[in-house]
């Protein structure tokens, strides 16, 4: 596997940064490449993406979710292998850190030769920094979700 991590500092408070992210059917107006998530319910998503060509669904599993602290999930069958934590770190008032640290492994021949040529990790920060413009550009939060899922629970 490999390890990808982006951090951004987003000029909005950490409960506006950290409810935005909750909001997993919005992914796809800022991660490149993401056609659709479906939130199943509180802990499974199904993921739609389309990546140099190739389609692939998946779904993931929040395995711990801490309310402005922190998101973890896990990819649960499919050919699709990945997992990681978004992390929401509170600077002062109206900024928040946001790091997102992700495991991916490669299925496909695309996806290695993307993974080898550094493609992922490109992709994720353009991402992040999407993210970025995409809450401050909004100010305030499409949603929340504001429930704990523990691990194991």
């Amino acid at each position: 596997m490999s390890m990808v991590k982006e951090t951004v500092e987003v000029d909005v408070p950490v409960h506006t940064a950290y409810n935005q992210w909750t909001q997993f059917e919005e992914f796809p107006n800022f991660m490149e490449g993401v056609e659709e998530v479906r939130q199943v319910d509180d802990r499974h998503n199904h993921w739609t993406t389309k990546i140099g060509g190739v389609r692939r669904e998946f779904d993931t599993e929040i395995v711990d979710q801490l309310p402005d602290e922190r998101i973890t999930w896990r990819t649960i069958g499919g050919d699709t292998r990945q997992k990681g934590t978004v992390r929401f770190q509170r600077v002062d008032e109206a900024h928040t850190r946001v790091e997102l640290a992700m495991e991916v492994e490669p299925s496909g021949a695309a996806e290695k030769a993307a993974d080898m040529t550094g493609t992922i990790g490109r992709r994720v920060k353009g991402d992040m920094r999407r993210f970025k413009d995409y809450i401050e550009h909004r100010g305030d939060e499409t949603g929340a979700w504001r429930g704990r899922i523990r691990p194991g629970g």
